[in-house]
C-alpha cells in the first residue's frame, strides 16, 4: 500500500519561500506522474502542479507559474515543491497525490494516491 506523507509547511511572511516534500513508501512511484493540489477553507481542492515520471514534462496552475516548481527525485522516491514570492491567497493545505500512470494531469481525480496534506499559511 502506497503511502505519500507530506513535510515543509509552516508560518511565512508575504514574499518568502518554502520548499514542499511528499516522500512516498509502499512501492517505488518512479514510474507515476506526482502532482500537487491545495484546498482553502470554504473552497473545492485546486490544482497547483503536477510532474510526469521523467520530470521532463510539467504542468502549472496559471496562480503560481512563475513562482513555484515541481520537481522530484526518483531515486529517493520523493516530489518536491518550491514555492517563492508567497502571496496570502497561496494559504491552503497541500497535498501530494499520485496517479496511477505515468502521464501528468490537472484533475484531482486522475490521482489515486493523496498524503494527508501540510499547511501552508502566508501571512501579510
Amino acid at each position: 500500500q502506497v503511502q505519500l506523507v507530506e513535510s515543509g509547511g509552516g508560518l511565512v511572511q508575504a514574499g518568502g519561500s518554502l520548499r514542499l516534500s511528499c516522500a512516498a513508501s509502499g512501492r517505488t512511484l518512479s514510474s507515476n506522474a506526482m502532482g500537487w493540489f491545495r484546498q482553502a477553507p470554504k473552497n473545492e481542492r485546486a490544482f497547483v502542479a503536477a510532474i510526469a515520471w521523467s520530470g521532463e514534462v510539467t504542468y502549472y496552475a496559471d496562480s503560481v507559474k512563475g513562482r513555484f516548481t515541481i520537481s522530484r527525485d526518483n531515486a529517493k522516491n520523493t516530489v518536491y515543491l518550491q514555492m517563492n514570492s508567497l502571496k496570502p491567497e497561496d494559504t491552503a493545505v497541500y497535498y501530494c497525490a499520485a496517479r496511477f500512470s505515468g502521464r501528468a494531469k490537472l484533475e484531482p481525480d486522475e490521482y489515486g494516491y493523496w498524503g494527508q496534506g501540510t499547511q501552508v499559511t502566508v501571512s501579510s
